[in-house]
């Protein structure tokens, strides 16, 4: 009981926010749009994930460059965590998204640009952590990783918000199309919307606190 008094208030926030996000999300009425019908409830689940997935990767490059001025080992570890995170959201935000498409396009993997540029995304990360695991000296990982970091999260920033406008898309507020805002993102999706975004992204920062204290703890025992 102690424990859970001294829980950071944001945590308590996040645990409230993702309670009312599902089932608000899940049970609240929608607007009845053709093709979309129920499926848009899976807006409150892919979309705030990937805008987790970006504060995540944001965050990690922010640590990169930290790293890289300081070389204090923490920013390494932090850097690390959140990228990890930042993966393991991207991976659930195409998975509901693909979820999603099966319903409104007609199958979970069209090719279509946001989805193949967020597949690239995906796996410039990988390369990341595949670097990493390539370098034994501690100090030359953590400087190469740091800087790959910078550029993955400088890469990732065109390829999902750039490319996919310059070609024709399925996507909503991509190739021409209309953005969510613009013909069914009302009252009632806002106020769940919203809040996911906040409690996801929250969440993923709990995760990625959870595994930096983790990590701590392991570099203590094999000192």
């Amino acid at each position: 009981m102690q424990y859970l008094l001294r829980t950071n208030w944001w945590k308590w926030a996040c645990a409230i926010l993702l309670i009312y996000v599902v089932i608000a999300g899940l049970l609240m009425p929608t607007p009845r749009l053709p093709i979309l019908n129920e499926t848009i409830r899976v807006l409150h689940f892919h979309v705030p994930m990937w805008f987790g997935m970006l504060f995540l990767f944001m965050g990690s490059v922010i640590h990169a460059i930290k790293y890289l001025s300081s070389g204090k080992q923490i920013n390494d570890t932090m850097s690390q965590s959140l990228a990890t995170v930042g993966v393991f959201f991207g991976i659930l935000g195409m998975v509901t998204g693909m979820f999603w498409a099966t319903f409104t396009w007609g199958e979970p993997w069209s090719s279509d640009p946001k989805q193949n540029a967020s597949a690239i995304g995906l796996l410039i990360y990988f390369a990341y952590f595949i670097l990493r695991g390539s370098i034994q000296d501690e100090q030359q990982r953590s400087k190469i990783s740091a800087v790959y970091n910078i550029f993955a999260f400088a890469a990732i920033i065109p390829l999902l918000f750039i490319l996919p406008r310059l070609t024709d898309s399925l996507h909503p507020g991509n190739g021409g199309n209309p953005g969510f805002n613009s013909y069914d993102l009302d009252s009632r999706l806002r106020t769940v919307f919203y809040p996911a975004v906040i409690g996801w992204t929250l969440l993923g920062f709990w995760i990625a606190s959870i595994r930096i204290k983790l990590q701590n703890i392991n570099h203590q025992l094999d000192d």
